[in-house]
């Protein structure tokens, strides 16, 4: 009866510890979702007026991009922290700077008002959203992969990658409501309302997290006194490779996101003449199916592994790519839907919900935070940061969206040979650290080996 309770107890804390992170990452991509919509439709207006168009929006996806350029800052600032005092105290402090920064954005006065101190501070917010951001992903991972069983770690870690899906249906319901105002009244203070809720949700998210415990693994780290003193160093040193791998590992998948959250919804605008409301809707129904499929995907890794999952994911993503630009490129309104739905919901997310775990596996507990938080955030630099640009640039360069995707489809079979690579590293070192807690091994602990 005591076990029984205990076990009950134990699986409603795990619960607990998930729904925690969850809500971090929802608030986090909620503050990028909505920035990110600004950045087509508001700011090259209302920040960077001067010159042609083309210029305009170069410039503020310039700024969209300093977001994710950023982010390897706060990978390595707050994963050396995370890994050396704890991943709540860490998980607590982005919270408040993301929400903090995204507020502020909604009270910036614009280029009309003060001139260039308009841009200026605007790039500035965004850099420390972008620092935020880089501490808070791999935190919020962690702390509900080390809370679960070894048995559920998919499933459970898949739970915060529910939060990108959460934020972004958020960002883009906030969004779309006020693009229902008149168009002036949305120019001059419309904009600013889903900006201004950050700093309600902030403080919803802070109550959640304060009331949380810390991760047990890192408690076994800091009782064993296994801490490193430079966690990078011992990451760049000794765990390069699995850094690179879990990089390209979510090369594809960045890349495929930050296009059809923001790049098609203005190319759907601009030249096939698709309202933006149709496409923030498209989106929003997207990321409703997504939630499911994406604790699905997690759940399936801890039933039949990693291996199956990690191949037909990446293609899957590849088909959903060229089926979500052509509907995009029929203009029609129902074709849209369809092709967000099933392209993104569907095709694109199906091994979504499996990849934090890998990534977290495959790196020690006392350098995890560090290495893989600085591999996603790698990542993102190179196919969330700069693929925006890539593909305003492709498509005035060639004129045909097509190359837009066949960009992010190669991008996505870069991730499927750095997921199946991954699968293996994550393998030996679960069977290193098995070994290593067997009674009859003389082996170090599991909580200072390699990941090799």
């Amino acid at each position: 009866m005591n076990q029984t309770i205990g076990r009950r107890s134990d699986s409603a804390k795990v619960r607990k510890i998930a729904a925690a992170s969850m809500a971090g990452t929802a608030l986090e991509y909620y503050d990028f979702s909505i920035y990110g919509l600004a950045a087509v439709l508001i700011f090259p207006q209302l920040f960077f007026p001067e010159g042609d168009s083309l210029i305009g929006v170069l410039a503020s996806l310039g700024t969209l991009a300093v977001g994710y350029l950023s982010r390897p800052i706060g990978a390595i600032a707050f994963g050396h922290f995370g890994d050396k005092f704890g991943r709540k105290p860490v998980l607590v402090l982005t919270l408040v700077i993301m929400g903090v920064a995204s507020t502020t954005i909604g009270l910036l006065p614009t280029y009309a008002s003060i001139g260039i101190w308009a841009p200026a501070l605007l790039v500035t917010l965004r850099l420390l959203q972008g620092i935020a951001f880089g501490g808070e992903w791999g935190g919020a991972i962690l702390m509900a992969f080390e809370y679960a069983k070894p048995t559920q770690r998919g499933f459970f870690a898949s739970v915060p990658q529910v939060g990108p899906s959460i934020g972004t249906l958020a960002g883009n319901a906030a969004f779309l409501s006020v693009t229902l105002l008149p168009a002036d009244q949305f120019m001059t203070w419309g904009w600013r309302v889903p900006f201004l809720l950050s700093a309600l949700l902030v403080v919803l998210g802070l109550i959640v997290r304060l009331k949380i415990a810390e991760s047990p693994e890192f408690e076994a780290v800091k009782n064993e006194g296994a801490e490193q003193k430079l966690p990078i160093r011992t990451v760049l040193g000794s765990h390069l490779k699995p850094v690179l791998l879990v990089c390209g590992g979510f090369l594809g998948y960045g890349a495929f996101s930050v296009v059809a959250l923001t790049f098609l919804v203005g190319y759907a605008r601009n030249q096939q003449g698709v309202s933006s409301t149709i496409t923030l809707i498209a989106i929003l129904a997207t990321c409703v199916i997504q939630i499911p499929v994406i604790l699905l995907s997690g759940q399936l890794s801890d039933r039949y592994g990693r291996r199956a999952l990690m191949t037909f994911g990446p293609l899957g993503g590849v088909a959903g790519v060229f089926l979500l630009f052509w509907t995009v490129n029929t203009g029609n309104t129902l074709w849209v839907l369809f092709g967000y739905v099933v392209g993104m919901g569907i095709l694109f997310t199906s091994a979504y919900g499996a990849q934090p775990a890998l990534f977290a596996d495959s790196f020690d507990p006392s350098i995890r935070y560090t290495g893989m938080s600085l591999g996603v955030q790698l990542s993102n630099v190179i196919g969330s940061g700069l693929m925006p640009l890539a593909a305003t640039l492709l498509l005035n360069g060639t004129g045909n969206v097509y190359s837009v995707a066949g960009a992010i489809a190669a991008a996505l079979l870069v991730s499927m040979c750095c997921l199946l690579a991954l699968v293996r590293t994550a393998g030996r070192l679960q069977l290193v650290d098995r070994r290593a807690s067997s009674p009859a091994s003389a082996g170090p602990s599991p909580l200072t080996t390699s990941a090799g």
